[in-house]
């Protein structure tokens, strides 16, 4: 389900959950030289490898699975597109395909 709202700056806004539970979004875009939206996931939430963790700086009990690791704030991650209107109608029909058949080809 996704739950539109407005942000603070009045651009419409929804929110949504992949099917592994993340956050997701899709957002008009303050772009003022052609129509975009912004679309994808809100937080790129990376992990490690527990085995891996010593060896990058990671200190934790755990020895196995996928761990967080922190980006330091001044590493930007892109986790969302940039669309335009003409970029999107490319991909309507890819979407309507997996819908219609869940098929991409």
């Amino acid at each position: 389900m996704i739950y539109k709202d407005k942000t603070n700056r009045g651009f419409a806004v929804g929110a949504f959950q992949d099917y592994y539970g993340h956050d997701c979004s899709i957002q008009k875009s303050s772009l003022a030289t052609e129509d975009a939206i912004w679309f994808g996931v809100t937080d790129a939430q990376p992990k490690v490898m527990a085995s891996d963790a010593k060896k990058l700086g990671v200190t934790t009990d755990e020895t196995v699975g996928w761990i967080p690791f922190a980006i330091p704030k001044e590493v930007l991650l892109h986790t969302q597109m940039h669309l335009t209107r003409e970029q999107v109608a490319e991909m309507i029909p890819i979407l309507q395909q997996f819908v219609d058949t869940g098929e991409i080809d």
